[in-house]
């Protein structure tokens, strides 16, 4: 959790302070927010998809396919990240454009987006780092990577920004530095041989098992990531036909909202190794109890977040911009209204993870991709055609609600099985104990 949150404020820390620039500044980081989540996602689908593998290897004492492994992953990373961005440099004009930049927009969009998205290897080598050590049982160096790289941001931010009068591009160099920073802590545990991994070149193995252990797991979170991003682009791409301001609101509005969902999605990190346990197990009693404390204290989050964002949405909104009463306007509608539905986001996100973690890829993956994009994508299309601006402020709050009650059906079919597997188990154990 402090590890998500902390990968939030790094993501919030450019935007609070591009703000004092202005409003077209302001969309500037806006719309290049949904490329860097793309590239940040090859970090994910290499290091989330090699570390819950790396975990079975190393508890079975196979230590030679997880040096393979993890070396397979983390350079797999590189090169994926390396040739993404080269290819967004390339064409990055055309690329902004189509996430929602306006022409005058577009000079600061670039200045920004072509440092960030250079230096963004680094983000896409912490973020698999990041999982690999965790994997390893080493989660206090993985949030020492994170907390050193976001608290330089914070410092570095207004420094460049303000005292060197680099602008908005000063906002991307600090960024650049911090994550830098983030490496370097990783490359030290590297090569002070601190990790049970070797992490060379030639152990590099693109054999049909490590790859398939790794995508398995990886393609449904690059998918999430991709979803996201799209979301994100959508929701500018829409309110940009509204002005710059529309468009500037969108950034904080996001990057907040994306700080309450990567706290619950790291809570539910916590959550999934214990289903996955309990499940295995058959030990339905603590699967049962784990839902429910999951359910609770997401929920509980949830609407303390929920409220805060819905009650004081000006205020919040008053923080990134110094005079555009549109921006804090248009962005105060978005914030309360998606406050309130994001009531129901701990409810979702727990049945979404649950199915993963059971083996039920389909239908964890239907339940996944609901939020952000079977229920997102046709409400994103024909809400503002009727409603204008406000159908493009209430999309995601519909979307979510939809996505709740899609996802008490599903709860319900799922419950039925788990209740039906316990009947049938019971009688089993009660057999073997008597034998």
């Amino acid at each position: 959790m402090i590890g998500m949150l902390i990968n939030a404020l790094y993501n919030l820390a450019d935007t609070y302070f591009v703000g004092g620039l202005g409003t077209d500044q302001m969309g500037a980081v806006t719309v290049a927010f949904p490329l860097g989540q793309i590239v940040v996602g090859l970090g994910l689908l290499f290091g989330n998809g090699a570390a819950a593998y790396l975990s079975r290897l190393l508890g079975r004492g196979d230590q030679e396919t997880a040096n393979k492994a993890a070396s397979t992953a983390l350079y797999s990373s590189i090169l994926a990240g390396a040739v993404m961005i080269l290819c967004s440099v390339i064409f990055l004009k055309p690329v902004l454009r189509q996430l929602g930049a306006i022409d005058r927009i577009m000079p600061y969009a670039i200045s920004y987006t072509r440092i960030y998205i250079i230096f963004s290897i680094f983000n896409v080598f912490n973020v698999t780092m990041n999982n690999i050590v965790s994997s390893e049982g080493a989660a206090k160096t993985a949030m020492c990577a994170l907390m050193s790289g976001a608290a330089l941001n914070v410092v570095l931010d207004p420094i460049f920004i303000y005292t060197l009068h680099f602008g908005v591009a000063g906002a991307a160099i600090a960024t650049a530095l911090s994550q830098m920073v983030s490496a370097l802590v990783y490359l030290y545990y590297i090569f002070r041989k601190k990790s049970v991994f070797d992490f060379q070149i030639r152990e590099c193995c693109f054999s049909r098992e490590i790859m398939s252990e790794i995508l398995k797991i990886g393609i449904p979170t690059l998918v999430f990531q991709l979803l996201t991003s799209l979301s994100i682009s959508m929701i500018n791409h829409a309110a940009k036909e509204y002005g710059s301001s529309a468009l500037a609101a969108m950034g904080p509005y996001t990057k907040i909202m994306s700080m309450g969902t990567l706290i619950v999605f790291g809570f539910l990190k916590g959550f999934q190794p214990i289903a996955g346990f309990s499940y295995g197990t058959k030990k339905f009693d603590r699967l049962y109890e784990a839902i429910k404390t999951s359910i609770l204290w997401s929920t509980v989050f949830c609407v303390a977040f929920g409220l805060i964002t819905a009650i004081f949405p000006t205020q919040i909104m008053a923080l990134f911009t110094r005079s555009d009463v549109e921006m804090i306007q248009i962005g105060a509608i978005a914030l309360r209204a998606n406050g309130l539905s994001f009531l129901l986001f701990g409810f979702y996100t727990v049945y979404s993870f649950l199915f993963l973690v059971m083996g039920k890829a389909k239908e964890g993956c239907i339940l996944g991709a609901c939020r952000q994009g079977i229920c997102f994508v046709p409400v994103i299309l024909l809400l503002p055609v009727t409603f204008g601006l406000r159908g493009v402020l209430y999309a995601q709050p519909i979307a979510d609600v939809l996505s709740a009650v899609i996802t008490v059906f599903m709860a319900m079919h799922l419950h039925k099985e788990l209740h039906m597997a316990k009947a049938q188990f019971v009688p089993m154990e009660s057999e073997r104990s008597a034998l």
